[in-house]
């Protein structure tokens, strides 16, 4: 009984663990044919990937390309924009030279005389401008010693009228010398300033004193402090104006 027993265990066991193989075999193959359709799916989308990144990269390689190409056009249509806006700026100057020529021309036309005769006149009256310049200076000379003249002549008569300046004539001291009571102002024959004109001397709009020229020079002159004109000091840098301003 004991040896049946023990037969009878011992095949029971047997089937448990054939079963179990059996098992064990059936998992084993279930688990390699899923890592073989894993393995094949992976492949297959790792190449299906690869692909992808294949026509990516050409993607981007044609984009980079394209955006040049669109700079490229970009640059060069606003090089043409700029090169256009040029030559019409020019094309409106040249029409408005144009226009102003032939109105220039016209007023040729229109003077009946010849071109040459035009440059001729031209030339006399430039010549005819320069002799009037000329005489102008020559009167303005001749003037200036008229007025010294009468001036001179004047302080010989008994009560003399006073000697008029140019009524917008300002000047200043240049020096001054207050032991002698004479003083050098910057204004001159150059600015009709004759001996004997009276100018006054102000500071900060109030009267300083008063002061006749005694000798004339081109640009600047000396001047004597009159007695009894004295308010102060005269220092240079003071303003002076005439006395007797002309009318």
């Amino acid at each position: 009984m004991a040896i049946l027993a023990g037969l009878t265990v011992g095949g029971l066991n047997v089937v448990k663990v054939k079963e179990k193989i059996t098992t064990l075999q059936k998992e084993y193959k279930d688990e390699s044919d899923a890592h073989k359709k894993f393995e094949t799916s992976y492949n297959r989308t790792k190449a299906e990937l690869n692909a992808t990144n294949a026509v990516l990269k050409q993607t981007q390689t044609e984009l980079t390309a394209t955006k040049e190409e669109r700079d490229t056009a970009a640059s060069k249509a606003a090089s043409e924009a700029k090169r256009a806006d040029k030559l019409s700026e020019d094309l409106t100057k040249t029409r408005g030279e144009r226009d102003t020529a032939q109105q220039e021309l016209a007023r040729y036309v229109a003077t009946g005389r010849t071109p040459e005769q035009i440059i001729a006149f031209n030339k006399s009256l430039k010549t005819l401008e320069d002799a009037k310049d000329t005489v102008d200076t020559e009167n303005r000379t001749l003037l200036s010693k008229v007025k010294r003249l009468q001036n001179e002549l004047a302080r010989y008569q008994p009560d003399a009228p006073p000697v008029l300046l140019p009524a917008s004539l300002t000047g200043k001291v240049l020096v001054s010398d207050p032991k002698w009571n004479f003083v050098i102002l910057n204004v001159g024959e150059n600015q009709e300033v004759v001996e004997r004109a009276e100018l006054l001397v102000h500071r900060n709009g109030k009267l300083v004193a008063k002061v006749i020229v005694s000798s004339v020079q081109k640009d600047r002159c000396v001047a004597n402090v009159m007695p009894g004109w004295e308010r102060g000091e005269v220092f240079e840098g003071d303003q002076v104006i005439p006395a007797h301003p002309a009318s």
